[in-house]
């Protein structure tokens, strides 16, 4: 079973040689600076990354017993878009019975499926990243305000002050990254992790 779930250096040599994980001047929404930024959809458009990405991230839900009982009569749930591909790769190595995403609509976080109340199975809420953890947190109250249980929260990669449980749920990951933010571009360019960074500012 160990070996189904690759190191978090296997991990980071993956998003590295397939360009997810970028190194430059990256301004994030919220406006703060950071020479690192994570594009996992590049990851994971190879089979094989995607493939060892999901069974490795599903391969930590298993060994939860308060999960591994319930399969497969389960939900796999990604926050956004951008982790359906993660929730599906889950979903798959679990042999969990339902996938649903949600989706930002007149900035409110809802599901565009139609969904009855209590419909929807005991909940594992997987994305590709954990950045602050609202998007986690958002769509765990939406699930749970359609009666279902959420049992497990996991991503890819989870930056270090990311929450590390949310309700009480363990937040697992295969890689835990160190980001440092700045409040503006003269701080950033002064930070050590701006000496090797790419001269380039992408912003979000």
């Amino acid at each position: 079973m160990v070996d189904l779930i690759p190191s978090s250096e296997t991990v980071m040599e993956i998003l590295t040689e397939t360009g997810a994980y970028r190194k430059g001047h990256f301004v994030y929404p919220n406006g703060k600076h950071a020479s690192h930024y994570f594009q996992m959809p590049l990851a994971f458009r190879y089979y094989d990354n995607a493939r060892i990405l999901s069974v490795g991230l599903s391969r930590l839900f298993r060994t939860e017993k308060t999960i591994s009982s319930r399969l497969p009569k389960v939900s796999v749930i990604s926050p956004s878009p951008g982790g359906i591909m993660v929730a599906f790769g889950v979903r798959e190595a679990l042999s969990g019975q339902q996938i649903y995403w949600a989706e930002m609509e007149d900035g409110k976080r809802q599901f565009r499926q139609y969904m009855s109340e209590y419909e929807v199975y005991p909940a594992i809420v997987v994305d590709d990243i954990n950045r602050s953890g609202k998007a986690i947190t958002e769509t765990i109250e939406l699930v749970q305000s359609l009666g279902a249980e959420v049992i497990g929260v996991g991503s890819v990669v989870a930056f270090e002050d990311a929450p590390q449980e949310f309700n009480g749920i363990p937040a697992k990951s295969l890689l835990k990254f160190d980001v440092n933010f700045y409040d503006d571009e003269d701080k950033w360019r002064g930070s050590p992790s701006a000496s090797d960074a790419v001269e380039q500012t992408v912003r979000f």
